[in-house]
């Protein structure tokens, strides 16, 4: 105030002709003598009534008050009968903005909603996510309470505990703190004050009874250190962030300070109490026993930081701009008088205080410092902050730096700017300090909340198969395309690789040599029954039928190449075709042979006349007809939903499989279910033959070898439905070579036994010695 008024005194362009001065009153912290100074002022005396005033020639045109908003509250109610001006100088508080209820109060610091707004910021920028609070419990601390949850949620970040203290001090005894000194040793690493400068000194004295280490306090506002005469503990409170308002450099303010002495001052009694109590010494020589004298140059900014701060703070520069605003709203109204030629012969203009309000309201200017001052809060910007680190290390250092700014005005994501290698953290170490609940989830794991707990507490669960995350806390995580799958580590989609049962694959490469071996080695036995196409045995089983038997198991055998290699449209058309025509043919066959062996038995018995069956062929007749039925069941299948070529992206980890859809799975079961029937009717037609005579006799065989078809064909059903890709093909191409291998072992292997290793038992007097020795055997018998 000082500093403010003498500058305007000097000012040629601001009220000249003019002198600003001023009193000073102290308010006591005590409701009840709250207004013990106001009527002193008004009326002096604090007995006096009011609405009378003894002071009818007073020059005082306004009063500032604070920095409590309860001294600043009480005292308007008195003001305001008076339409006295009355200029807050604490922290912005939305009751004094009723003006129904203060109507010549007017606040000087700016609004403080962007706090909220800066302090998320710098959560959001340090990544703490698990925050506790201690707010004032009034009803600026409820509003704050509110916008930082709010705030809050809308950026994950949850709030560990929140403890509402009452502004009164009892709140702060021993008795009712247990309560907050176990708040204290949660797990949130960071805590938020919040209050005016008053409630944070009593709070701030109060936790210095509790040693704690690694906590990061900030405050809504700066706490004077220098009023506290008890030692901060160790580390408690070193590295605090605090949110100060941004203002101008004031320049020749500390020339001021440094010039300012009792001597030059000597009817401030302040100053003189400053000299005494910082300095030990006095200008007056009353005092010379007591204290020493003070040398000429005396000036308080002997004293280190950490005893007299120098600085302007928020309160002094709100104090500032409230004296410059006063002395702005007199020039503004005396010019306004001198146009209305209201100065009359010289004399001086006596003129009431209430005269300056529709001045006031409308004042707009801006300060030596360059920063724009208005009294109208709808045209208040909204205020920037200084971020500052208290440094207290050593003990006792005291010392507020300046580590950063936040400005509601700057872009997206750059409106805090922060120098972290200026910061000292409690924790003395050169990493950033954590405050979460729960560790967090990195790629290839997602969050899962923990039940009852806040959303910020959750458990890392790995992501399902072919799923990623790639980056940290993710709630869900993504799944990968069609073409892709997810690598070891889930944090990234690769490309597939497209595969099919090849050649190169070690497994369509064995089944290609076992189908080629086979079909050479039937190719070999139609060679050797050609040979031997006039021996007993050849004749005996119908050589036709073999033929047929033969050539077509060779293309039973052929049929897995259609199987293996890169699906085409072609080859999955013919894949299931050959596969159901060939099989069809064989069963028939067999069924045909089985038959042909009954009607020779049958025909050679006494008294039978079915000869004109066997010499008609009829069993052959068998075989284009059972494969005419399979043609146009494979022709109702090609015309209502043939095969074609499709994609299984699931089945093997890494490659996309490029394999023969059946189309209809329908006509499939039906093609599969037909060649069981043949089978199954072969089978059971073989095995009532099976007690005649067994020389040259194949119905055992032909029994045997049915029940192996069968047997293969109803297992391949459940383990080809449990299969996928690659081995469900291969499942496929094993049971028709099983199959196959199993008729042309049963029925030809016994034959070829005979026809190379035992050729005399490929004669008809080979069979007739036989037959003769079993008829002796019986008559004997």
């Amino acid at each position: 105030m000082d500093f403010a008024i003498e500058e305007i005194n000097k000012n040629p362009l601001l009220l000249q002709n003019m002198s600003l001065g001023f009193d000073i009153y102290n308010v006591l912290h005590t409701e009840w003598r709250t207004l013990e100074p106001p009527f002193l002022w008004l009326f002096l005396s604090d007995k006096v009534v009011p609405n009378y005033n003894c002071r009818r020639e007073s020059k005082s045109v306004a009063a500032l008050t604070g920095p409590s908003r309860i001294t600043s509250a009480n005292t308007g109610t008195l003001l305001q009968l008076y339409k006295i001006p009355q200029l807050t100088f604490g922290s912005f508080d939305p009751i004094l903005s009723d003006h129904d209820k203060f109507t010549s109060l007017y606040q000087m610091a700016p609004k403080e909603t962007s706090v909220v707004l800066g302090m998320v910021s710098l959560m959001l920028h340090f990544r703490w996510t698990w925050v506790g609070l201690f707010i004032s419990e009034d009803h600026r601390g409820f509003q704050m309470l509110s916008d930082l949850r709010e705030e809050m949620d809308k950026h994950r970040i949850c709030v560990a505990f929140v403890e509402m203290i009452p502004v009164s001090t009892v709140s702060f005894f021993p008795k009712t703190w247990s309560k907050h000194h176990q708040v204290i040793k949660s797990s949130a690493n960071v805590i938020i004050l919040y209050g005016d400068s008053d409630f944070l000194e009593v709070l701030m004295n109060t936790l210095r009874e509790i040693l704690m280490t690694g906590k990061v306090w900030i405050l809504n506002s700066q706490w004077d250190v220098i009023r506290s005469h008890i030692h901060l503990i160790l580390d408690s409170f070193h590295g605090q962030l605090i949110f100060s308002h941004h203002h101008g450099d004031i320049s020749g303010f500390r020339n001021f300070i440094q010039s300012a002495n009792p001597s030059k001052y000597p009817d401030d009694f302040y100053l003189v109490s400053l000299f005494l109590v910082f300095l030990n010494c006095s200008f007056s020589e009353s005092q010379c026993g007591t204290y020493k004298k003070c040398p000429h140059n005396a000036s308080l900014t002997w004293l280190p930081g950490n005893r007299f701060e120098t600085a302007m703070s928020e309160e002094s520069y709100n104090i500032y701009n409230a004296v410059y605003a006063v002395a702005h709203t007199l020039h503004e109204m005396l010019l306004h008088q001198i146009q209305m030629q209201t100065v009359g012969n010289g004399k001086w203009m006596v003129f009431s205080p209430s005269q300056l309000h529709p001045f006031m309201k409308s004042i707009q200017f801006n300060n030596p410092a360059g920063d724009q001052v208005t009294l109208d809060e709808k045209r208040k910007l909204e205020a920037e902050y200084d971020i500052l680190n208290f440094w207290n290390f050593p003990e006792g250092l005291r010392h507020k730096v300046k580590v950063g700014k936040f400005s509601p005005y700057g872009l997206h994501g750059q409106q805090l700017s922060l120098h972290e290698d200026l910061i000292e953290w409690n924790s003395r170490t050169l990493e950033n300090p954590h405050s979460v609940c729960s560790k967090s989830c990195g790629p290839g794991f997602r969050n899962s909340p923990q039940q009852g707990k806040a959303p910020c507490c959750f458990d890392c669960i790995p992501c399902p198969d072919n799923e990623i995350s790639n980056g940290t806390d993710m709630d869900q995580c993504v799944k990968c395309a069609d073409h892709q799958y997810a690598n070891r580590d889930k944090n990234h989609c690769l490309q597939k690789s497209v595969t099919f049962l090849g050649y190169e694959d070690p497994l369509g490469l064995a089944l290609a040599c076992i189908a080629v071996i086979f079909s050479v080695l039937t190719a070999a036995v139609l060679v050797v029954f050609m040979k031997h196409r006039d021996t007993p045995i050849v004749k005996a089983n119908n050589r036709a039928l073999t033929y047929i038997l033969l050539i077509s198991l060779t293309f039973c055998f052929l049929c897995p190449l259609l199987f293996i290699g890169r699906p085409s449209m072609a080859t999955c058309i013919l894949q299931q075709i050959t596969f159901g025509i060939v099989f069809t043919v064989v069963t028939s066959t067999v069924m045909a042979k089985t038959l042909t062996v009954i009607l020779a038995f049958n025909v050679t018995s006494p008294g039978k006349r079915m000869r004109w069956l066997l010499v008609s062929r009829t069993p052959n007749y068998l075989i284009p007809i059972c494969t005419l039925i399979q043609l146009t069941a494979c022709g109702i299948w090609l015309g209502t939903s043939p095969p074609f070529i499709d994609t299984d992206t699931n089945s093997e980890h890494g490659h996309i499989i490029i394999m023969c859809n059946k189309g209809s799975v329908v006509a499939f079961y039906c093609i599969l279910g037909y060649l069981i029937f043949l089978a199954f009717g072969s089978f059971t037609v073989a095995f009532l033959a099976r007690n005649l005579p067994d020389t040259f006799n194949e119905a055992k065989f032909l029994t045997f070898s049915m029940l192996v078809f069968c047997s293969v064909w109803v297992t391949f059903l459940p383990v080809y439905h449990s299969t996928k890709g690659r081995v469900m093909v291969a499942v496929e191409v094993f049971s028709i070579l099983a199959s196959s291998a199993g008729i042309l072992g049963f029925i030809f292997g016994p034959k070829c036994y005979i026809i190379l290793l035992r050729p005399e038992r490929n004669t008809l007097y080979g069979f007739r010695n036989k037959t003769h020795s079993m008829y002796n055997e019986g008559c004997e018998s």
